[in-house]
């Protein structure tokens, strides 16, 4: 037993030294040879997407006639001619309503085929899978001619319900089995235990597995919009009507025989972007979140 001095009764005993930390290490510098080797490529690649887009942006907003290299005074005298005296507004209206028809189709027929794919056992389902990822290398032009004798014998031709069958149906087989990865992740447990509680199939699923599923959602949304937004073969083919026309036929269109209003084109492009660019700097998170579960096998 250690004896205590007069002098340490009541002392507070002393503060621990604070540990020591080791300086952190330095990371390696990288030489010039490796950082030319990485930055030359990206510069390269950022120059090879931002050139036309700047093209684009100055033939858009430069008055008609001019020459310079930065568009200014800024004018918006191609955008109203190429709105309203080419039409372009009702190009605009036509492709919206074909994206946004092929998006909820594809979505809503992908949830419900993935997810049969995904919990349900049944005969020949591999053999339906290997079909369906087949289809992909199919190329649409191949399918043209025997697509329009079908919408010929339904009446359906110079009408946007082809648009809308066609760019469903070659979107559908990457729904359906990005859909099913994504529900394989959600665990079987949570449907079980909901069943448990007196839930039925249809109940589980809406009440348990569909909120869990908002980044697969947008993910395949998402695609099936860009899919039918920009999709010109098919408007050029089954369309003939200039009021039915699409955003990527319209901009065929604004090229003349003999010459080109570089102008309205350049406005009518950046019109066409506008709604793409919307859509990813909204969905982007939702987008990385949904692509790298259905990434990760269940």
């Amino acid at each position: 037993m250690s004896l205590a001095t007069r002098d340490d009764v009541g002392r507070a005993p002393a503060p621990a030294a604070p540990p020591t930390r080791r300086p952190a290490a330095r990371k390696p510098r990288r030489s010039v040879g490796d950082r030319l080797m990485l930055w030359l490529p990206l510069t390269l690649f950022l120059l090879f997407t931002l050139v036309p887009l700047y093209w684009m942006v100055l033939f858009a907003f430069r008055p008609p006639g001019s020459t310079a290299l930065v568009p200014w005074p800024i004018t918006l005298e191609n955008f109203s001619r190429v709105w309203e005296g080419s039409g372009f507004g009702v190009y605009f209206r036509n492709s919206i309503a074909v994206a946004v028809a092929s998006l909820v189709v594809s979505t809503v027929i992908g949830m419900l085929g993935g997810y049969a794919l995904a919990r349900l056992t049944f005969r020949g389902k591999n053999v339906f899978l290997v079909i369906m990822l087949c289809t992909q290398f199919i190329p649409g032009a191949m399918m043209l001619i025997p697509l329009f004798q079908i919408f010929n014998g339904l009446y359906l031709t110079n009408s946007l319900w082809s648009l809308i069958i066609a760019d469903t149906v070659f979107h559908l087989p990457l729904s359906l089995v990005l859909m099913a990865g994504f529900i394989r992740n959600v665990p079987v447990t949570l449907e079980e235990a909901a069943q448990v509680d007196g839930c039925g199939r249809i109940r589980a699923f809406c009440a348990v597995v569909l909120p869990l599923l908002k980044p697969g959602i947008v993910a395949v949304g998402s695609f099936a919009f860009i899919s039918a937004w920009n999709n010109f073969l098919f408007a050029i083919m089954f369309i003939s009507s200039q009021d039915r026309f699409t955003v990527p036929v319209g901009l065929s269109y604004l090229l003349g025989e003999f010459g080109s209003d570089f102008g309205a084109l350049a406005a009518g492009g950046l019109i066409a972007v506008a709604p793409v660019v919307v859509l990813f700097a909204y969905v982007q998170r939702f987008l990385i979140q949904g692509l790298s579960a259905g990434a990760v096998k269940g």
